[in-house]
């Protein structure tokens, strides 16, 4: 009898469940994407390598191969923006500099930031422009190479872009980019290591990436104790605590346990 029930209440669940999956593919099936927007987005290419032979000038006009920047031996934060943006680049970067104010580590120290420019068109003088006006907002005294503002070859940019799944256009009657809103996290070695959405980010997910990028090779002990309780959701795009999955499942072990006495009790009331 109470395997019966049991599987009735699977199939249900399993019926309505593959019901709902369905209609949501029907949902998205009828949406369009517009023609500005298309190929407008992030495919995520986590363990890959960037292609550190690419050149690209920081701000100060000197040329510099992305495998010397990346040569630090420090976790990287990649940005993708372009300095004449008047949108989103501006809220990812403001985001990101609330982010950086919160937290005890600093750039420079425990990892580093390269943020590229996607349009060939911008120059040193106004990445240097753009940097001068966000370490004055960070207020921290950083090394020079703590976070580097650069531009480059369209080549150069389509390449990096595509290596990190950066998928932008340019919209010639706007005189704009259509982009999406990401940090890369890049490991040491030059291996992408996690990817972290909107213009708004939470000190304990940034850390907490840095940490994982590094392989727990920077920050204290409780540090590594953060790195080892937590894991990236991929669904909810952050950092979950394994103490609240392990709770939910016993809670939905108890439900369970408490379904299968009452149906026990109900079948030993009806023998006797």
């Amino acid at each position: 009898m109470i395997s019966k029930v049991i599987v009735k209440f699977l199939f249900l669940f399993l019926f309505f469940g593959n019901l709902v999956a369905n209609l949501d593919k029907a949902v998205f099936a009828t949406e369009v994407i517009p023609p500005e927007l298309q190929g407008i987005g992030i495919t995520e290419k986590l363990g890959e390598d960037l292609p550190l032979e690419l050149f690209f000038v920081d701000e100060n006009g000197a040329s510099l191969q992305l495998k010397e920047l990346l040569a630090s031996g420090k976790p990287t934060l990649l940005t993708l923006v372009y300095y004449g943006c008047p949108n989103l680049c501006g809220f990812l970067l403001n985001g990101l500099m609330d982010t950086l104010k919160q937290m005890s580590w600093t750039a420079g120290d425990q990892f580093q930031i390269l943020t590229v420019s996607i349009d060939a068109r911008e120059t040193p003088d106004l990445a240097l422009d753009k940097k001068e006006n966000y370490l004055k907002e960070y207020g921290r005294l950083i090394h020079k190479k703590g976070w580097k503002f650069l531009t480059g070859k369209k080549e150069d940019i389509q390449k990096l872009a595509n290596s990190v799944g950066f998928g932008f256009r340019y919209d010639e009657k706007q005189d704009e980019f259509a982009h999406a809103a990401v940090v890369t996290v890049i490991s040491p070695s030059g291996k992408i290591s996690r990817y972290l959405y909107g213009i708004q980010f939470n000190p304990k997910d940034l850390k907490l990436a840095l940490l994982e990028a590094a392989q727990g090779k920077i920050g204290n002990v409780v540090d590594q104790f953060l790195l080892f309780c937590y894991h990236y959701d991929p669904i909810g795009k952050t950092y979950a605590l394994f103490a609240t999955r392990l709770m939910k499942v016993a809670a939905g072990v108890t439900v369970l346990g408490i379904f299968l006495f009452v149906m026990m009790q109900k079948k030993i009331k009806r023998k006797e």
